[in-house]
């Protein structure tokens, strides 16, 4: 009796489930939303596609396809604009659900990339946007010439011995030790022997995946990371690999200032005495102000640092060297300017770097073509909805723009959009000021508003400086065709492999000589 009252009781509530789901489909403001058909019914078509590592590309064709909005899922829709009303400053769109699978599940656990809570984000971004800031940066010069002085070293090893060299994974050696020395004074050691110490790059890329993935189900995020954490080789331990390298070092300095080994740097840029890292520059922010600056401010700043730190600058190194190398006229062009600008024995600071126009538009032009993310940036309608196109989307709805998707819109950067020509930068400025008003309101490798990643001009500085280093000091060739370049996206959209042979510059020329 029991057990059938139980099995008509779950029947009904299954009908009454379907019946409304049913319902919501064919009177929904967003029915008319064009999109793959299965996509209407389950995020399972989502799910699926960006597993496959490709989304960036399969996001565009949607689009050419749909026009300039489509469904990707139930109540998740692509645009094609970065619309100013959803990521410009002071929107009030919140970020997505898809963030919650970057989150801890323990809600003391927060960082600033994947937060929702708008005013906790816009606090914290205040309270150290100041430490992000190129003025500040530029007293950290030195860390970064020091790490291109290895870099470069190692590559003329490389030359002498005739290795192929896979640079994404030395472009990512570069970018930890140079995070490890702005961020603890001290390189993490990647680019000493290439290795990957104590399986950090690794954890991240698994890290990575995990999130991605999770985070379209967000609602499993809780259960599924904890019963992966306590399982070796899962994103969800690599985070927490990631977590604990973090609060080693805070306590290893801890420990030191404790001690009286460690001393707080000078603020001075002078070259006789080093600057203050992220670390002491968070802990003296804590002593003059331990309510707002926490000892979770100083692990989250930290922890933000590494993971967001090297995969981005890796991933644009890759693409400038990769266009550049499969575009001779380029390099060449490039070449001349950094001679001319800074003749050789001269150190290439970054102020010299902008005052080099092609280079800028040559990284520029890089990142068009290959920003570092794949996915859409999620966004929440708020309460009282959005109109776009001829749509009206209710609150809650879920939309979100691909960089991928802006970078390769014909409409604002041409036919020719596909094509790596960092000409069209200076033409479209000198002779069409609302195309080019339009290619910078589109173009949005950092993201765009209140939410553009906080470490942009690291990446820029880091940039800047090694690519003129490694162009005029040496020649790399591709060992790979054009055609055999891949990627996998989660989130960061990865080079599988790019690898060159070097040769020294220098000592081709004594060779000439002789």
């Amino acid at each position: 009796m029991h057990s059938s009252v139980f099995i008509y009781g779950a029947a009904l509530l299954l009908i009454i489930y379907t019946l409304r789901w049913v319902w919501h489909l064919f009177t929904s403001p967003t029915r008319a939303i064009p999109g793959p058909f299965v996509a209407r019914f389950t995020r399972l078509w989502y799910f699926k596609h960006v597993r496959s590592g490709s989304f960036h590309h399969e996001n565009i064709a949607l689009h050419e396809k749909y026009g300039p909005i489509c469904r990707v899922a139930p109540n998740l829709y692509s645009i094609s604009s970065p619309d100013k009303t959803v990521y410009g400053i002071g929107s009030k769109f919140p970020k997505g659900d898809w963030y919650q699978g970057w989150k801890h599940p323990s809600p003391d656990r927060w960082t600033l990339f994947p937060e929702q809570n708008m005013k906790r984000h816009a606090e914290t971004r205040k309270r150290f946007q100041n430490l992000y800031s190129m003025s500040s940066l530029l007293s950290y010069e030195g860390y970064v010439d020091d790490c291109i002085d290895i870099f470069i070293n190692k590559l003329k090893q490389f030359a002498r011995s005739g290795q192929v060299v896979d640079l994404v994974h030395w472009f990512q050696c570069y970018a930890f030790d140079v995070m490890g020395e702005i961020t603890y004074s001290e390189r993490f050691g990647f680019l000493d022997n290439g290795d990957d110490i104590e399986g950090t790059m690794a954890a991240l890329d698994r890290s990575m995946l995990y999130s991605t993935l999770v985070g379209i189900f967000p609602y499993l995020h809780p259960y599924l990371y904890a019963i992966m954490e306590k399982l070796p080789g899962t994103g969800a331990a690599g985070r927490t690999y990631l977590m604990k390298f973090v609060q080693k070092k805070i306590n290893d300095r801890n420990l030191a200032k404790k001690q009286g080994t460690h001393d707080m740097r000078s603020k001075s840029a002078d070259n006789d005495v080093a600057p203050q890292d992220f670390l002491d520059k968070l802990s003296e922010a804590q002593q003059v102000n331990p309510e707002k600056v926490t000892p979770y401010h100083i692990f989250m700043m930290g922890l933000s640092n590494i993971i967001a730190g090297s995969d981005t600058t890796a991933v644009s190194l890759c693409s400038v060297f990769f266009h550049l190398l499969t575009s001779p006229s380029a390099l060449q062009k490039l070449r001349q300017e950094i001679d001319q600008k800074c003749p050789q024995g001269q150190r290439v600071t970054f102020k010299i770097s902008q005052d080099m126009p092609y280079l800028q538009a040559v990284i520029k032009e890089a990142l068009r073509l290959h920003p570092a993310t794949g996915l859409p940036l999620w966004r929440v309608v708020p309460e009282g909805g959005f109109h776009i196109e001829e749509y009206s989307l209710p609150a809650g709805t879920n939309i979100g723009i691909n960089t991928w998707v802006a970078h390769y819109d014909k409409r604002i950067y041409g036919d020719d959009a596909h094509l790596f020509r960092p000409e069209r930068w200076e033409e479209a400025k000198e002779n069409d000021k609302m195309r080019y008003q339009a290619m910078e309101a589109n173009f949005m490798p950092f993201g765009l508003g209140s939410r553009t990643c906080l470490g942009r001009h690291i990446s820029t500085l880091e940039m800047s400086k090694l690519v003129p280093e490694i162009v005029r000091t040496l020649d790399l060739d591709l060992t790979i065709s054009k055609e055999q370049w891949k990627t996998i996206n989660y989130w960061f959209v990865k080079p599988e492999r790019l690898p060159v042979t070097v040769r020294d510059r220098d000592t081709m020329d004594s060779e000439k000589v002789l």
